[in-house]
């Protein structure tokens, strides 16, 4: 069974977290919720979650990284050299790494990763993006194994954009017609 990795931060932007949770494990994927350095984790809009570990706690990389927005969530994820580290281990391993919202530009694009791509983020964000990267208005957005996402009104697409590259198109579509989706 293939493994997601989501990692929230304080701050997190509860909605961009939730539901991709949520509609991987719809698609029958293994969801580990890890807090960055804790496991109980208050979000932007006061929502606590308990993630199911510490990140300091992961012995093997997933399959699949998701990195939810939200301030200051995403600045929180990008001071973190856990989360640095991990993106590195990802890219090197040819795993696929999924951001939403702020995380895109503030978590990603530092790291290397969307070097000589197309992503998208939340707008206005992009400002945030090197010269290299190329900033695309789209809900959804997918470059080799990066996938980027806009904000809460994109998180369903979003989540089944990463459901669709683990599990296949039958299954995201399955999943979006159950949770009607469009």
């Amino acid at each position: 069974m293939k493994r997601v990795l989501v990692i929230l931060a304080d701050g997190f932007e509860e909605i961009e977290a939730v539901t991709p949770v949520d509609i991987l494990r719809r698609a029958g994927l293994k969801v580990i919720v890890a807090g960055l350095g804790k496991r109980s984790v208050k979000g932007a809009h006061g929502i606590t979650v308990d993630a199911d570990m510490d990140l300091n706690d992961l012995d093997s990389l997933p399959d699949a990284v998701v990195f939810p927005g939200g301030m200051p969530g995403a600045e929180n994820l990008a001071a973190s050299n856990d989360v640095k580290e991990l993106i590195s281990a990802m890219d090197a391993k040819g795993g696929l790494i999924a951001a939403i919202c702020a995380s895109p530009a503030l978590v990603l694009a530092p790291s290397g990763v969307l070097a000589g791509k197309k992503a998208t983020c939340y707008p206005g964000m992009e400002k945030n993006f090197s010269v290299d990267i190329t900033a695309v208005k789209d809900p959804v957005v997918q470059d080799g194994r990066i996938i980027t996402s806009q904000g809460v009104g994109t998180a369903i697409p979003f989540a089944l954009k990463v459901v669709e590259n683990l599990s296949g198109k039958a299954t995201a579509d399955t999943v979006g017609e159950q949770v009607l989706s469009g």
